[in-house]
């Protein structure tokens, strides 16, 4: 695959020039993973002052600016066109992208825990496996099949003191997690057709313009209902944070990472950010954890990753990490 083509040295180019820049590009990836493990904590705390569906109308007041931005620094005045027959396509991965995952997300994350939704949202991969197994494009082994049972037990472990304590709005939250992961799972799986035709900064760019129309109109009650004249600072750096650097430069950041080092190398590394986001809720949130709690997550992290790995050749599709809001 392109990704991985990239990750090999260029003809010519020193050896230790390309060990550099792997070594940066690890550096700056495991940056990313505490960004997008810290920024769960940071959106339940901005959805405490400006509620969730607040939190997504000023998100998509914002993101389709900075999308605006990109193309503009990127191809000045002349956007890239795209047939008429692939608007149709990116209007779909906007409404899956944007209105059904990240609004879903916004939601879960606010009615669970910043180190259960970071968990919940790393099982993405196993619906994009199921995705492609419906869809004909690839037969499961039997690592994959077991790695899916395994994650599946492991949720359920990491859900059994909520279901047990009845703490149903908590288990709502998760539950709406799962299904906010796998609208980002068929987003991975229709986006990359188009990527290969148009690039990976155009689609998204383009899906965020097309998308962020219905969040607003949808969102639009719950912005009116904000005095954002009257928020903190703090409120408005994490909302900052959240939109601009977690969600916007971080995927851009991502596909420059995945380009370097093979998305191959840099996949596993996503199985670090529920340790992260555990850790910044523990420590700021005062979030606590049970045995059974750590030990559910470990089983599903596990699930996960001998699914994504178990099968007979590696795929960009098939290893995209979990989307990370």
């Amino acid at each position: 695959m392109a990704a991985e083509a990239d990750a090999a040295p260029a003809p010519g180019a020193p050896a230790d020039v390309h060990a550099a820049r792997q070594r940066r590009a690890l550096w700056i990836a495991l940056a990313l993973i505490v960004v997008w493990g810290t920024n769960f904590s940071v959106q339940k705390m901005v959805f405490e002052a400006t509620s969730p569906g607040g939190f997504l109308f000023a998100r998509y007041l914002i993101m389709p600016v900075a999308a605006a931005l990109l193309l503009c620094w990127r191809y000045g005045r002349r956007w890239p066109r795209v047939p008429r027959g692939d608007w149709m396509a990116l209007l779909k991965l906007g409404i899956a992208g944007h209105l059904l995952h990240v609004g879903l997300v916004t939601y879960g994350i606010h009615w669970s825990t910043a180190f259960s939704s970071s968990l919940i949202l790393g099982c993405g991969p196993l619906f994009t496996l199921l995705i492609l197994r419906a869809t004909g494009v690839e037969h499961l082994t039997r690592g994959q099949v077991a790695g899916v049972a395994v994650a599946l037990g492991g949720v359920l472990l990491f859900l059994s003191d909520k279901l047990l304590g009845a703490q149903w709005s908590a288990s709502a939250g998760d539950l709406v997690l799962l299904v906010a992961a796998s609208f980002f799972s068929y987003y991975t799986v229709a986006a990359k057709p188009l990527i290969e035709r148009h690039g990976g900064v155009v689609v998204m760019t383009y899906a965020v313009l097309l998308g962020s129309a219905p969040v607003v109109l949808v969102s639009l009650p719950a912005g009116l209902r904000v005095a954002w004249g009257e928020l903190p600072a703090g409120v408005w750096l994490g909302t900052l944070y959240a939109v601009l650097i977690s969600a916007f430069l971080g995927w851009l950041v991502w596909g420059w990472v995945n380009a370097v080092r093979g998305v191959a190398r840099s996949a596993p590394l996503m199985y670090l950010m529920p340790p992260v986001a555990g850790l910044v809720a523990w420590a700021v949130t005062g979030e606590r954890y049970t045995g059974i709690k750590l030990a559910g997550a470990a089983v599903t992290l596990a699930g996960v990753a001998l699914a994504q790995f178990g099968g007979p050749k590696r795929d960009p599709v098939r290893e995209a990490a979990a989307p990370v809001d």
